[in-house]
């Protein structure tokens, strides 16, 4: 009994980063000339339609958003890993901010030319979906806040208006299967995709 409580002590650490593994996802937004910027985001949460993102308030994706409020959340899977990697030193915005540039971000406004990625009409919304994304949700933005706490990012509450899903992943018509779909998890900075299933909840319908 000791041995397993020592094994189960815990220590206050101080972590840079607290990515504790959360899906990726790649922010489709409006520029001001009517072209797409791509951004990875590691910061997403949904509540039934509402779909909630932190965005660093330096970035092009927070700029284009307070500029034109609507967005493609489109949410890759495993596969997609090094299409992701390929976007992450890139900004859209012209003057690179000193603090990205210091870490080694320049100026790209082809991010799908970069990430070798394709563009997909979307339906009501003007930002284009990624097609390769197994998921791709259409949103409009409803509510912006900057914590006072935490000036250098912005909360964004999204409204999902219209859900593409790749057809391989779809089961009973609305549903995704989890089997067949696996995001992307970012995990401390590295990349994974899910294990196999531990179980399901009582309130799962498939």
């Amino acid at each position: 009994m000791d041995d397993m409580n020592h094994a189960l002590k815990s220590e206050l650490i101080k972590p840079s980063i607290l990515y504790y593994g959360t899906p990726v996802v790649l922010l489709s937004t409006l520029n001001e000339d009517g072209t797409v910027n791509i951004s990875p985001l590691s910061s997403s949460w949904a509540l039934g339609d509402c779909i909630i993102l932190g965005i660093g308030i330096g970035g092009k994706a927070f700029e284009n958003i307070e500029r034109h409020p609507e967005c493609v959340i489109n949410i890759p899977g495993p596969s997609l890993w090094e299409n992701v990697e390929k976007l992450a030193p890139y900004t859209g915005k012209t003057n690179v901010p000193d603090y990205k540039r210091s870490i080694g971000y320049s100026y790209q406004k082809d991010k799908y030319g970069i990430s070798e990625l394709t563009p997909a009409r979307s339906v009501t919304v003007k930002p284009t979906r990624i097609m390769e994304c197994p998921i791709q949700v259409e949103a409009v933005v409803k509510h912006i806040r900057i914590p006072e706490h935490s000036p250098n990012f912005a909360i964004i509450e999204t409204k999902a208006v219209h859900v593409h899903a790749h057809k391989e992943i779809i089961i009973e018509g609305n549903h995704i299967d989890p089997q067949k779909w696996s995001p992307l998890i970012y995990n401390f900075r590295h990349y994974f995709g899910l294990g196999k299933e531990l179980g399901k909840s009582f309130r799962a319908t498939t």
